[in-house]
This record gives structure tokens, C-alpha cells and sequence, in this order.
């Protein structure tokens, strides 16, 4: 680096003092470290995994073997529609006679939630067995959302609802959404 003398010319009898220089730090090892301690980081972490539910879904039953229809009790079920505008409809027991319902809610710990685990609380209290608790049926309309469907599953995972299906949605269901203005035609 190039210095630059700025002491006078002349210098008669006094004494030239050397100009005291600013102290650098060279930062580049400093650097180093730091990307080497970012690219270890980086290499021994573990990235967040994609979380999903599982969902059981029943094979598929050859065309030459009879389909077997399941009977479920009507009072240990219940059934979700999903319709329009983020909203849905719950009845307990069978569609054509419901022992409780048709009722629209919302998602949330103050809508769908409150019900599910009131309904397990009283199936659970009245047939004495975890195993045989609740039952919900899960009915998506074409207009439902795909959100409003993950959003359902969501909650039945909180509230730990022991056995789930997603089922076809029938004609008296439609006809259920429609006079809940849930479903446009």
C-alpha cells in the first residue's frame, strides 16, 4: 500500500513522528467460518416433513362377487354434509327420519367440534364401549370445496372420532342441502 508522507520539508531540529496507522482486522477466516457452520447447519438438519392423515379405504370388490351392504346402527351415527359457502349440515340417525338434526354449522371448536365431541361423549356413555362409539359420515357435495373436505377430516382427527367413511351423497341429502340453501341446483 502506498504511503503518504505529509511531515513538512523541512525539519530543522524536531523531531518527525511516523504517522500511527488505524488497526485492521481481516475478517475473511471469520467468513469462512461462517459458511462453513451455515452449510453444516444446512446439511445436518432435518427438514420439516409433510404431515398427512392416514385414511383407510376399503378394496375394491371384484364385478363377479355380490357387494356386501354393511347395516350400522342409526343411533350411533352421524352424518356431515358439506355444502356451499363453508358451511355444512349435520343429522344424527338416518336421513329420511333423523333422531337429531338437520342442523348447519360452521368449521371450528365452536361449530362441528362442540358437536362431534358432545355426540361421543353421549354414544360412548350410552353403549358403555370405546369400541362401539361414534360413526361419521362424511357426504361432499360438487360444490364443497376441497378445503372444506380437509378441513372435516381435520376435525375428526382432534376430536378422535374412532371410525370415519367417506360415503356417496344420495339424492335425500341433496334435497337436505338444497332446503338449507346450501346447494344451489
Amino acid at each position: 500500500m502506498a504511503e503518504l508522507n505529509t511531515g513538512g520539508g523541512d525539519s530543522k531540529g524536531k523531531k518527525v513522528r511516523s504517522k500511527k496507522q488505524d488497526a485492521g482486522v481481516d475478517l475473511t477466516a471469520m467468513v469462512d467460518l461462517a459458511f462453513l457452520l451455515i452449510t453444516f447447519f444446512m446439511l445436518t438438519t432435518s427438514l420439516s416433513k409433510p404431515q398427512s392423515m392416514n385414511l383407510a379405504m376399503p378394496d375394491k370388490t371384484p364385478e363377479d362377487q355380490p357387494q356386501v351392504e354393511l347395516t350400522i346402527s342409526e343411533d350411533r351415527t352421524l352424518t356431515i354434509l358439506l355444502g356451499e359457502k363453508n358451511k355444512m349440515v349435520w343429522y344424527y340417525g338416518l336421513a329420511n327420519e333423523p333422531i337429531e338434526g338437520p342442523t348447519v354449522v360452521g368449521y371450528g371448536k365452536n361449530g362441528i367440534r362442540k358437536e362431534l365431541l358432545s355426540k361421543i361423549k353421549s354414544v360412548v356413555a350410552k353403549y358403555g364401549d370405546p369400541k362401539k362409539g361414534l360413526i361419521v359420515l362424511v357426504k361432499a357435495s360438487k360444490k364443497s370445496s376441497y378445503r372444506n373436505l380437509v378441513d372435516i377430516l381435520d376435525e375428526i382427527a382432534i376430536t378422535k372420532v374412532p371410525t370415519y367413511a367417506l360415503v356417496d351423497i344420495t339424492p335425500e341429502d341433496k334435497a337436505m342441502l338444497e332446503k338449507e340453501e346450501l346447494l344451489t341446483k
